[in-house]
């Protein structure tokens, strides 16, 4: 071997092996300050990596201040007759390139209305991934549809394409592909599959805002988008939600639904009363706009911010042995972070456990956890959650469905590579990629830093 040609892969191996002082006198990559960190580590007793604090979230400034006081001093505080609220959708609906946005009270709302609105109920089967946040799953089942799981793409992470058809039967109504993390699903291939079956795409974007599928965004992919404004995601008013379409008459009925069934647009039925259709409210106020709208502003210099940091943390964490950054597919132009998730393949780290390598991570100052989707909920995929049991076990399911087809269900509920994802997966929020490229060093240097003295944590 070269030695003015090591890589920082063969030095980590090298310093690992207990030649650092000899590695240390090659020439390797200016990768942050390394070897003076390489030293005790901090859960040990040793100097962390990291004293500083990472970038606050929410971020906000005079801004909201101006707009929740705008709202305020309107005397109109809820959404019915509120222009404001309006004029938010139809920014959005720009930003997003869809014809219609309609706001709600959250992304779990948006699921539940697209469900709704789309036909499907009882009997009804949605193809959906494991590996989500348990909104995706609630909103099938309450409308008494079965959530039919299809496995990952390991490398991905999203809901494996390849592996939809295996899963429809006659019962199937709907794909709901689900953008976890800020990665995207392989549209071409869901969408060809729907439109083979004469199926309905619902995409659940709620952790993809911006992300971008052959240029066209996230959440316009399909029949009807949904997208999450909940504190902790990239856009943010605290809590709220949109669906997007361009089916005018899909978008009035959502409208409907969201509003107590009242009618609205030209295909609404007006001669059963108010409230010819049985509906519920999820009607978003006007404060929520009033920060969602604010917030809007600075949305694209965060994501280029966030896509920046993100790249360079990759090729740093591409160095080190047993961390595997989600990928892309092909088809996506600007993928977004909602979370910056990696696999931790332990039997690089003389099979250090996962906790054991977080709770070393974090007292180097870097704050993450393992999770599904959200990067810090559980680590349980969503197919084995007591929510299935209990939705099964219930009244209206016993009714709907015959014991051997629940039986069956129950049999075929196997998902192996979202089973190993969750033992691997780990990461950190978004708020830490909007932060500098000195930031992304002291991440990977901290890694870097375990690795290097993985044996002392046996």
């Amino acid at each position: 071997m070269n030695k003015n040609n090591l890589t920082r892969r063969q030095f980590i191996a090298a310093a690992s092996a207990g030649s650092l002082a000899a590695a240390a006198s090659r020439t390797i990559p200016a990768y942050g300050d390394i070897t003076n960190k390489a030293s005790k580590l901090a859960i040990l007793g040793g100097r962390p990596v990291r004293t500083k604090r990472f970038p606050r979230w929410p971020v906000w400034d005079k801004t909201e201040e101006k707009s929740i006081l705008a709202a305020l001093n309107s005397g109109r505080w809820g959404r019915v007759g509120v222009k404001m609220v309006s004029a938010v959708e139809k920014r959005f609906a720009e930003l997003m390139g869809s014809k219609y946005c309609l706001l709600v009270h959250c992304g779990t709302h948006a699921l539940h209305t697209s469900v709704h609105v789309l036909g499907i109920g009882g009997g009804d089967e949605v193809l959906v991934t494991p590996y989500t946040f348990v909104a995706t799953i609630d909103a099938i089942l309450l409308e008494d549809a079965l959530p039919v799981f299809v496995d990952i793409d390991p490398e991905t992470f999203q809901m494996d394409p390849d592996k939809i058809e295996e899963k429809i039967t006659e019962n199937t109504k709907a794909i709901m592909p689900v953008h976890i993390t800020g990665g995207l699903c392989n549209m071409d291939k869901i969408n060809s599959i729907a439109r083979k079956y004469n199926l309905k795409v619902i995409e659940d974007a709620c952790q993809a805002v911006l992300a971008e599928w052959r240029n066209k965004k996230a959440g316009t992919l399909g029949d009807l988008g949904c997208i999450s404004f909940q504190s902790s995601k990239p856009l943010t008013c605290g809590e709220g939600g949109a669906i997007l379409g361009d089916d005018e008459e899909i978008m009035d009925r959502c409208y409907s639904f969201h509003n107590f069934g009242r009618p609205k647009g030209k295909f609404m039925i007006r001669d059963r009363g108010d409230y010819p259709i049985l509906a519920t409210k999820y009607r978003v106020t006007s404060f929520q706009a009033a920060v969602l709208d604010a917030q809007t502003n600075r949305l694209e210099r965060q994501f280029e911010r966030r896509a920046e940091n993100a790249d360079y943390l990759t090729s740093r964490l591409n160095e080190i042995p047993g961390i595997n950054p989600r990928k892309d597919y092909e088809g996506t132009t600007k993928p977004t972070y909602y979370a910056y998730a990696f696999r931790y393949k332990k039997e690089h780290f003389n099979n250090l456990p996962r906790k054991r390598f977080l709770s070393a991570l974090r007292a180097e100052g870097i704050p993450c956890s393992s999770g599904l989707g959200t990067i810090g909920s559980t680590s349980t995929p969503m197919n084995k959650e007591g929510l299935i049991e209990d939705a099964l076990n219930s009244k209206s399911f016993q009714k709907i469905y015959s014991k051997g087809r629940l039986n069956k269900y129950r049999e075929q509920n196997h998902c192996p590579e979202s089973d190993r994802l969750c033992k691997e997966v780990a990461g950190f929020g978004q708020s830490l990629l909007l932060g500098t490229k000195r930031d992304m060093d002291d991440i990977a240097d901290a890694i870097s830093k375990i690795y290097e003295n993985r044996d002392k944590l046996a």
